[in-house]
């Protein structure tokens, strides 16, 4: 790159528009919306589509609801003309579908293109000439008045043709081509001439269209080109002002959307922004932006998976995963933040009120997705996203601070995974992520498979007194493998079953066990319905004071069984030998 760029490149000037309005206007309604696909999208292909792949492609885009398609530039081979033909002999133009077709000012590609459309009940001829100072000098050769001459013949051309075949009924498109690096005043003086050929009325308006052939300046310059000429264009009346944005600055979204602002009733664009070089502006992202502010973009994206698999495979063009709205990856979060922040608002989001989850700019089922992916977990990832996969999949409702003291053991977790995997393959420094089967797995064998020291082996339980609510539990354990009874008594089986346990004086409880926190839910898994009891145990009360050392304060277990009495038991038993192995770990 070079040190002084400035030598070799200039910046684009500013526009002398000091009192211009775009900026205090606001999108209310869509724009007109012309896929150009199977034109400007099919020729920036290195395999163009045949004719099988073009006909699929346009049914789709009449399902979406496109009502004007570019369906071809007829005279440039004969697979582009006998698409044309197959359209329409085979009556494949719904009533309200207007087709368009592009041809370049050149006589002999005129009369073709005319041929390609005899029998066509409506059509809009697209006529274009490169009207830019540096097409003019360098790829043609001809002055300003030449490049005008161009274009009026052209267009006297296309009337008089239109005129010959009657039965049609005829809308004209003109299109300075590379607009956006035309003098503005001789961009208007040739659009005007044309007008004047074509004689339009505002019962029957031409289209004059500016291409951003080539992104040349901000957006906001491009906003001021449009401007300028929706104030100054001859016959505004009787014209539909049109954009046709290209991305090479990555910013045709943008310039399409000030365009609009700007004066433009109309866009020309292509599914996912296909087209040459960088590509042309993408249709799906304009419309599903306006849709995110309320407004009916007129084309619908119910189901946009299955919109992306045919245009994928017709263009054989992929998708990036971060693509807006499309990309497999674009409502899915990793970072823990993001995650916890999706978590609370889809539980909190009214299925008709207004949308306001966070980070998602838009309901996924809206576009026929799903929330399988939303929450996807890696290294990156925090307690929000790991507790709501489980809880999604396996019913699985974690208290807060189990949800912190889980996600550290599936940090670490990770931690091994890509320790393993760097000393298998060192040279791959790729994370991995973690499902929620997998998270399924570790959260069993964390607090749902432990039987060591203790183990519960079965229980009975019963009132003391009649006229009194305490109650006497008897359990059978093995503590280290060796049978044990205990008993107690207390307001409930819990408190009985911890003053039967701390009464045992088991080697290694020698203090009491003292449950900090106790919650149980139902819990279903399938067909079958189950309890499940969380417990957190006070550490430093559980354990003798050589285990104790630099242990954390409290430590979780779990239970799940159908008897919520089991269950609860199994998660105390848990929890102890949760912080039983944690202390012998920390010594």
């Amino acid at each position: 790159m070079l040190k002084h760029p400035s030598t070799r490149y200039s910046s684009f000037p500013p526009i002398d528009l000091p009192d211009r309005t775009w900026p205090s206007q606001v999108l209310t309604r869509p724009p007109i919306w012309l896929s150009t696909d199977l034109r400007d999208g099919n020729q920036a292909l290195a395999e163009p589509m045949d004719l099988g792949r073009k006909l699929r492609l346009f049914q789709l885009l009449v399902a979406i609801g496109f009502k004007q398609i570019e369906v071809g530039f007829p005279a440039a081979s004969q697979t582009e003309f006998d698409f044309v033909r197959h359209l329409i002999t085979a009556d494949l133009i719904p009533a309200d579908v207007t087709i368009q077709v592009l041809t370049p000012s050149r006589e002999h590609l005129i009369r073709r293109t005319f041929e390609s459309l005899q029998g066509v009940s409506r059509a809009i001829v697209h006529v274009y000439n490169a009207t830019a100072p540096n097409f003019r000098r360098i790829v043609f050769g001809l002055d300003p008045r030449g490049t005008l001459e161009l274009a009026t013949q052209a267009a006297q051309l296309i009337k008089d043709l239109a005129v010959a075949s009657p039965a049609t009924d005829w809308y004209f498109q003109y299109s300075p081509e590379v607009f956006t690096s035309t003098e503005l005043g001789f961009a208007k003086q040739i659009c005007d001439a044309v007008l004047d050929v074509w004689e339009p009325t505002p019962a029957h308006r031409a289209i004059i269209n500016l291409p951003a052939s080539v992104e040349v300046s901000m957006p906001n310059i491009f906003a001021d080109q449009v401007e300028w000429m929706h104030r100054h264009l001859a016959r505004r009346e009787s014209v539909v002002l049109s954009v046709h944005n290209h991305n090479d600055r990555g910013t045709s979204t943008a310039a399409a959307e000030l365009g609009q602002l700007a004066g433009a009733e109309r866009v020309e664009g292509c599914l996912f922004g296909n087209g040459e070089r960088t590509g042309n502006v993408d249709l799906v992202t304009l419309a599903l932006n306006l849709y995110t502010q309320g407004i009916d973009p007129g084309l619908d994206f119910s189901q946009l998976d299955q919109i992306a698999a045919v245009a994928k495979d017709c263009t054989q063009l992929p998708i990036h995963p971060r693509h807006p709205y499309v990309g497999e990856l674009v409502y899915t979060a990793f970072s823990g933040s993001h995650q916890d922040a999706i978590k609370k608002g889809l539980a909190v989001q009214d299925s008709v009120g207004v949308w306001e989850v966070p980070y998602l700019p838009m309901d996924p089922a809206d576009v026929g997705r799903t929330y399988a992916s939303v929450v996807r977990v890696n290294s990156q990832s925090g307690k929000g996203g790991i507790a709501f996969l489980l809880e999604r999949d396996y019913g699985l409702m974690m208290p807060r601070s189990l949800q912190v003291e889980f996600s550290q053991i599936v940090q670490q977790a990770m931690d091994r995974r890509q320790q393993q995997q760097q000393q298998q393959d060192p040279d791959q420094q790729q994370g991995q992520e973690m499902g929620a089967e997998t998270l399924w797995q570790l959260f069993q064998q964390a607090y749902l498979q432990s039987a060591h020291p203790l183990k519960y082996v079965t229980h009975e339980s019963a009132k003391s007194d009649p006229a009194s609510e305490d109650q006497t539990l008897t359990a059978t354990l093995l503590w280290q493998g060796q049978r044990v009874i205990i008993q107690g008594q207390g307001k409930g089986p819990i408190d009985a079953f911890l003053n039967g346990l701390n009464g045992a004086r088991l080697p290694g409880l020698d203090r009491p066990v003292r449950v900090q926190s106790f919650e149980e839910r139902s819990l279903t898994s399938g067909s079958e319905a189950a309890a499940i009891a969380y417990v957190e145990l006070a550490l430093e009360q559980a354990l003798e004071p050589s285990l104790n050392q630099g242990s954390s304060p409290s430590c979780y277990g779990v239970g799940i069984h159908p008897n919520i009495v089991t269950a609860s038991l199994l998660a105390i038993i848990s929890a102890i030998n949760r912080a039983l192995g944690i202390a012998m770990q920390r010594i």
